[in-house]
């Protein structure tokens, strides 16, 4: 909501909580930095605090979901803003409070959707090509199932990553750790269709290495922005299952697993064990690896 002033809901309510509520210091700035982070996700989709509906509380659990955030912490995330729009009820800001009705996340295990193999064509399908950044978002839909990529790993991939005449890609994953992953033929052809539009943006000065980015701001791709084109994409696909950008990282391992793959292949694919960058020609793992995942790949069965 920008800067506070003594007559602004943020400021009246944090006197609410200071004055009425008889909250510690700590324990107040908590609540207040709780709601700053949603009003951070609302102001990228060009929205105040005030404006939120449901289906934005809905889409910043899934983001954090996402992003990894522990359901335990959502679920507090979640309370201190059910707190601040019951304040802006019952002070007169909003008419009724958009939370009230939103459960907390379970702190048990959650099973994701998977999705099949029709569903994510449709999904490519979706984007409209005729934006200029349409062979982009087809592009990062195929890389996100094709390479298993988590979406912080796929904003964060870079064109000195890629070793296209190899079918590989280097990933920077959690920790820093790096790692190597085939890339199937269809996730070149739809790279190098977007290569073509890529040239012609004006990529800002530090970013040219980057391989997503946006051809407004000529910056790499936030999470935020993905999320919200994933979920734009899954509509206009008329999917009604709970999809986010991880959906497509999970869908890729089930799928594999399906095929017969061997789950310690599928580990090394996901980032959970390290694979180093200098073995991308002779170490045998490597090879393993690239063999496991063309014989059992959809992308790659399919032909």
């Amino acid at each position: 909501m920008g800067k506070t002033t003594a007559q602004s809901p943020l400021e009246r309510y944090r006197m609410f909580l200071r004055l009425e509520k008889g909250l510690s210091p700590l324990t107040l700035e908590a609540y207040l930095m709780d709601i700053g982070k949603f009003g951070k996700f609302l102001d990228e989709g060009g929205k105040q605090l005030s404006d939120a509906v449901l289906d934005d509380f809905r889409d910043f659990l899934a983001m954090l979901s996402e992003v990894g955030i522990h359901p335990r912490t959502q679920a507090r995330l979640l309370s201190s803003l059910r707190s601040f729009y019951g304040f802006l009820k019952l002070d007169g800001y909003i008419q009724a409070n958009p939370v009230e009705r939103l459960k907390s996340p379970k702190i048990g295990v959650h099973l994701p959707d998977v999705l099949t193999l029709d569903e994510i064509d449709s999904i490519i399908a979706a984007v409209d090509l005729s934006m200029l950044e349409g062979q982009r978002n087809r592009a990062m839909i195929e890389m996100m199932y094709s390479c298993g990529l988590r979406v912080s790993e796929l904003c964060n991939l870079r064109m000195s990553d890629l070793y296209l005449a190899e079918e590989f890609i280097r990933v920077t994953g959690k920790g820093d750790k790096q790692r190597l992953v085939p890339i199937s033929p269809r996730a070149i052809e739809e790279l190098n269709y977007y290569f073509n539009d890529r040239d012609r943006i004006a990529i800002k000065p530090g970013y040219i290495d980057y391989v997503f980015v946006s051809e407004r701001r000529g910056k790499p791709l936030s999470r935020i922005t993905v999320f919200r084109l994933v979920k734009e994409l899954v509509k206009l696909a008329g999917i009604k299952k709970n999809v986010s950008p991880h959906t497509f990282r999970h869908s890729f391992a089930t799928h594999l697993l399906e095929g017969g793959a061997n789950l310690r292949i599928i580990q090394a694919m996901l980032g959970h064990e390290s694979i180093s960058t200098t073995e991308i020609y002779t170490h045998i793992e490597s090879c393993r690896l690239r063999e496991e995942i063309i014989e059992h790949h959809p992308r790659n069965r399919r032909k």
